[in-house]
């Protein structure tokens, strides 16, 4: 399945109202752990599960960004829970001398592979993923077995790179994978995990969709983004915000430092980002492929594979 939309209805897309997808209210957050070897250890890792409000239409993993935490991207787990999904969002180390962190310091591949490894196991009661739901007390006799994957800035990275490890070496667990959302996409400076996830996912009809800002600093001036537009060749990839600020993925959930180094999250812009990931998130569940063209325009850029 490959999402595609005209200029239109991209736009319109955008200036949705947020009462048109907001159901019941979910519940708080419920903090837990997930544990993830590494070398010869085990990361006992903070994570947070969302659950909504009656039967999940889904699962999805929401990874942050780099030198954040899962506490950064609560506003929109909380957006997620309360459309109806359920919310797994882990804290993923930016510093470990065994090369176990969210982006590429070195090689980080051998710790990716252990993070697509919770998704291959989750069906698996006994599994690392399970578990940790369990011991967060999310209460469900079975975790949802299809998955969207959100990732911003170095999350994206990490989501591309796990979808890919997905449809190389777990079947199962690729054929429940409905599609990746990725936030002002960053590449790491050092490997290549985008470039290997990217060629790997264009053979597929998985689709990947982007709410991308403006090149600058805090996006390594794009290059997520332009490496989604150099190897997946659709006719649509999402759109970019024109105003946008690197933070607008984490919103209200964002802090002092994330605003003092890469701006101030616009309101505007955040409920644009949130409406769309959220649009985009039920589109992938219900296999759907067009978008209604009935809301006024706003102000972002369609994207399109170059």
């Amino acid at each position: 399945m490959r999402l595609r939309a005209s200029t239109l209805t991209v736009l319109a897309a955008v200036g949705i109202a947020a009462a048109a997808f907001a159901p019941a209210a979910a519940g708080p957050p419920l903090p837990g752990t997930v544990d993830l070897p590494c070398a010869a250890a085990t990361l006992h890792q903070d994570a947070a599960w969302y659950r909504p409000a009656g039967t999940p239409r889904g699962m999805v993993w929401l990874q942050h960004g780099f030198a954040r935490t899962e506490g950064n991207v609560a506003a929109l787990a909380e957006t997620l829970s309360d459309a109806g999904y359920l919310v797994f969002s882990p804290s993923l180390p930016f510093l470990n001398p065994d090369g176990c962190t969210l982006q590429n310091l070195g090689d980080n591949t051998a710790f990716l592979d252990q993070v697509a490894r919770l998704f291959a196991t989750a069906a698996d009661p006994t599994g690392p993923l399970a578990t940790s739901a369990a011991r967060a007390g999310v209460g469900l006799p079975a975790l949802p077995r299809r998955v969207v994957f959100i990732g911003h800035s170095a999350g994206a990275e990490a989501v591309e790179y796990v979808a890919h490890r997905l449809h190389a070496s777990y079947p199962d667990a690729w054929a429940n994978l409905r599609g990746l959302v990725v936030l002002d996409p960053v590449k790491s400076f050092l490997g290549t995990n985008t470039d290997t996830a990217l060629i790997d996912l264009a053979a597929t009809d998985l689709p990947v969709l982007t709410v991308s800002g403006p090149p600058a600093l805090c996006n390594n001036f794009g290059s997520g983004t332009g490496a989604l537009r150099t190897y997946l060749h659709r006719p649509f990839l999402g759109v970019r915000l024109i105003t946008g600020e690197h933070t607008d993925a984490e919103g209200a959930s964002t802090d002092t430092l994330g605003e003092l180094l890469c701006g101030t999250p616009q309101p505007d812009n955040v409920a644009a980002l949130q409406q769309l990931t959220v649009r985009w998130t039920g589109d992938y569940f219900d296999g759907s492929t067009d978008y209604p063209a009935d809301a006024a325009v706003a102000a972002a850029e369609p994207l399109t594979g170059t």
